[in-house]
């Protein structure tokens, strides 16, 4: 496969990280973005042009806040006056959330929802008038398995989050494939190692709520739940294989990637599930004279 020059949002760590360093070890260009480079994620960034100088790879950094139109049209602006072309996009900005859905405020999701969703939509906005001028291009969107598979309790507003991203996703997929642009969605299952989610997770704002679940039949719940989760993550269950997949997907010939990848050690149904919804939805579109949408056009 060709080099590509590929733009990975929310790159400081977790997947994001992984996957930025795996494509650039691959031979890619590779845009690491993330917030606050002079900052907070002054330290990843300092290590990530360490590991490009070292190894020998095309790793760089750029700065871009998902939650930001205006920083998201800087940065995706200064990417391509740097590489003249954007290949390919890497949904993976997003933050995780844990706690009873009850005691998060009306502001928390919809906060959530614009790391985790309109993220997404503001990035699309801005790249994608270049690929479709080009007729060419990637999306690739890090979904979750808990929107088809096993959804453990306490992760309401993320896993809503990641349930609305992938039906966008989907639908962009068909508005997208006359263009000649292609969609994978990778569907992580539960890694409790190596990605810092829960280490990280956001908490609900309404500690009175909180109070009430834990001293009534939700008494030590939360931990309940992250015990239970960890204990059915086998013990070799590697993170990094998300990375891979991501690498494996984008060095694949295009028209010929595969629409939906499934990275899950727990085996919690996601698959199944999936493709079920996938196989409806396609169905439906042969039955109105729109299975066209299924495949990108071909490239010009």
């Amino acid at each position: 496969m060709s080099q590509q020059v590929i733009l990975v949002t929310g790159a400081s760590s977790g997947f994001g990280r992984l996957t930025a360093e795996a494509l650039a070890r691959a031979g890619h260009t590779v845009l690491a973005s993330m917030r606050d480079i002079a900052g907070r994620n002054a330290a990843n960034a300092g290590a990530m042009a360490q590991l490009s100088k070292a190894e020998g790879i095309d790793l760089r950094t750029v700065e871009l806040d998902v939650q930001s139109q205006d920083s998201v049209d800087q940065a995706v602006a200064a990417v391509l006056a740097a590489t003249g072309r954007i290949d390919v996009v890497v949904h993976n900005a997003g933050h995780m959330v844990f706690g009873p859905a009850e005691a998060f405020t009306p502001e928390q999701y919809a906060a959530l929802y614009d790391s985790n969703v309109l993220g997404t939509q503001r990035v699309n906005r801005a790249v994608l008038p270049h690929m479709r001028e080009r007729r060419d291009g990637l999306l690739v969107w890090v979904s979750s398995s808990s929107v088809a598979g096993g959804t453990p309790p306490y992760l309401a507003p993320y896993f809503g989050a990641k349930a609305a991203m992938d039906a966008i996703a989907i639908q962009y997929a068909r508005e997208l494939s006359r263009w000649g642009i292609e969609t994978s969605i990778i569907v992580p299952g539960a890694f409790t190692q190596g990605t810092n989610h829960f280490a990280h997770a956001g908490v609900p704002a309404d500690a009175a709520t909180v109070a009430a679940y834990e001293a009534g039949p939700y008494a030590g719940f939360g931990e309940q739940v992250q015990k239970a989760f960890a204990e059915i993550v086998p013990t070799d269950a590697d993170v990094a294989a998300v990375a891979e997949a991501i690498v494996t997907v984008i060095d694949t010939p295009s028209g010929k990637r595969p629409f939906r990848v499934h990275i899950d050690p727990t085996q919690d149904g996601a698959d199944v599930g999936f493709a079920v919804t996938d196989r409806l939805r396609a169905e439906m579109l042969h039955r109105v004279g729109l299975a066209g949408l299924l495949k990108p056009a071909a490239q010009r």
